[in-house]
């Protein structure tokens, strides 16, 4: 079951596709032959098939506006005003010009001339007040993506430092090889993430520390040392998941906690 913030990710995604063909029915309404032969490059007999299915800007893009206000208010309140500022008509305004229309006024359907015959501003002129808005909706995208990157990680630290304090309890009453063990988890976990966030990708199903370890120094997001240290902490670990004797030394499990616990607070 999908949770709430992959439903929400789903919704803005929809939203900013819906945003598009906005974008795209308002150019057509404005640049029809133009628009028309662009896509008939790409789409040729499916053109007016697709031209019917494009949403009518005017009916569509006030509840577009409402859905998207919310969304910006929420993920990046600081580009609020920006967002409604390219909506609505400024206050004062003396005359309207190209500079100054705004998408309330293309609903309206406002067009200025001069003389009865010049065109001084069209509905054309608020295109890019509406390119503004959807680059504003697509930015809060990005801030959600990072946001949920951010708290993933957060999380996943706590949970790691509290996996850490219960292998360092369980080395305290001498279960040296389940503490080593758990720690190796944790260990493994991580390097997971790290790869993770530098969009690596490890070909086998079920890798491994060693695995994720070469990944990361291919890639050079460890170096030399780090990568020796990475493997030494992999060999304690397996020291203590295999039952082999000797059974791993007090000092050795200290070696391994102390060390997943460095390389969680500074390999990211």
């Amino acid at each position: 079951m999908a949770s709430n913030l992959e439903r929400f990710k789903a919704d803005l995604e929809k939203l900013i596709l819906k945003g598009r063909a906005l974008h795209l029915s308002m150019q057509h309404a404005c640049y029809p032959d133009k628009v028309k032969a662009a896509l008939k490059k790409e789409l040729k007999e499916e053109t007016e098939k697709y031209l019917r299915g494009l949403p009518d800007f005017d009916k569509g893009y006030q509840r577009w506006y409402t859905e998207a206000q919310a969304v910006v208010k929420q993920l990046i309140p600081d580009r609020l005003i920006d967002f409604i500022r390219h909506y609505e008509k400024p206050k004062p305004r003396k005359d309207i010009t190209f500079e100054n229309y705004r998408i309330e006024d293309y609903l309206q359907g406002l067009r200025v001339t001069r003389g009865g015959f010049e065109v001084v501003v069209n509905k054309e002129a608020a295109i890019p007040q509406f390119q503004q808005q959807l680059a504003i909706l697509e930015a809060a995208q990005a801030r959600f993506d990072s946001s949920l990157l951010d708290m993933r990680q957060m999380l996943q630290a706590d949970l790691f430092d509290s996996e850490l304090q219960a292998a360092e309890h369980l080395a305290k009453f001498k279960f040296g090889r389940a503490a080593g063990a758990l720690a190796g988890v944790v260990l493994e976990r991580h390097l997971s993430q790290v790869c993770v966030n530098h969009s690596l990708t490890i070909g086998k199903k079920n890798p491994t520390i060693a695995d994720f370890n070469e990944a990361l120094k291919a890639a050079d997001v460890i170096d030399l040392p780090q990568w020796r240290f990475v493997q030494h902490l992999a060999d304690l670990r397996n020291l203590c998941d295999h039952a082999k004797k000797p059974d791993p030394s007090a000092e050795q499990i200290q070696d391994l906690l102390a060390g997943v616990a460095k390389v969680t607070k500074t390999v990211f």
